[in-house]
């Protein structure tokens, strides 16, 4: 193999500026993996276009799903909800040869198991001074930080979206355990809590994650671990594990930015005698 192994997230190209920067997205060499890290729209049809526009460009496309996805806006045509709306994604993919957390993990150079997630969160990131998520809740619900997911994201059959998460945690650690080398985890939401502590609003943490996951990247031998959500595109190291925040973000913050707009982001690069020439614009680390 001599692509890269590159990543993004929060496409969100129901933007006519995001729509324009997925059309313009192109890999540096024909065999250049492409990681989606979730939320790439809202409705379902701007969400299929995004992944087979990609699809047809590079080699692989692996996509995680992020909250956005599973919303089901009133003016969507597509109006299933919960684990259907999630199926039916998956479907789609499957149809485009876009893999999904219920395929097998492709094995980048025959040695790395990419493996992207679903598990949602479940309130566990609660802010400084809660000492239940009950509590926590009731301060987000008191300061005016409730998340759009309350209105638009169904855990149909589930009673919430905290018991789609459990059920999403035992089934994806089953899987992750089998694995037996080392992986590169891929989740829209960040794995581990310390993400969220550079927020503007502590109270959004609670829509962010699980603690549930605070070990699967030295558990389950993460080289690196990609994510998105936040909207604060980065890279921190966590327990010696390389953490990549690979979001685009909307128009409002990307437009702010000193560095060009939805860079792709290298995970992993090939022997170095392989690759090919680096793109000119810088790849941003803020």
């Amino acid at each position: 193999m001599t692509g890269r192994l590159l990543a993004i997230s929060d496409l969100h190209v129901g933007y006519a500026e995001n729509r324009a920067l997925v059309e313009q997205m192109r890999p540096t060499h024909p065999d250049d993996w492409l990681i989606v890290a979730g939320d790439v729209a809202e409705r379902f049809a701007d969400v299929t276009w995004a992944l087979r526009t990609l699809s047809e460009r590079f080699a692989k496309v692996i996509w995680a799903p992020g909250n956005h996805e599973l919303w089901t806006p009133q003016n969507d045509p597509e109006q299933a909800r919960g684990v259907a709306r999630y199926e039916k994604l998956v479907d789609a993919c499957r149809k485009l040869g876009v893999l999904t957390p219920e395929d097998p993990y492709a094995m980048w150079e025959d040695r790395l198991a990419i493996a992207p997630l679903f598990v949602l969160y479940d309130y566990s990131f609660w802010p400084k001074g809660a000492t239940s998520t009950e509590q926590a809740l009731e301060m987000a619900h008191a300061a005016g930080i409730v998340g759009t997911d309350e209105a638009l994201l169904h855990p149909d059959p589930y009673a919430g979206r905290a018991d789609w998460c459990a059920a999403r945690l035992e089934l994806t650690e089953a899987r992750l355990a089998a694995v037996g080398g080392p992986t590169v985890l891929v989740n829209h939401f960040p794995v581990v809590r310390e993400p969220t502590d550079v927020l503007w609003y502590p109270e959004f943490a609670l829509w962010c994650g699980t603690t549930r996951t605070r070990d699967w990247p030295t558990r389950f031998g993460a080289e690196v671990v990609v994510y998105g959500h936040l909207h604060i595109p980065r890279t921190i190291w966590h327990d010696g594990i390389r953490h990549e925040e690979v979001s685009v973000g909307y128009p409002r913050e990307w437009s702010k930015r000193a560095t060009p707009p939805a860079q792709l982001r290298p995970v992993l690069e090939p022997p170095s005698e392989n690759l090919p020439p680096a793109p000119r614009a810088a790849t941003p680390r803020e």
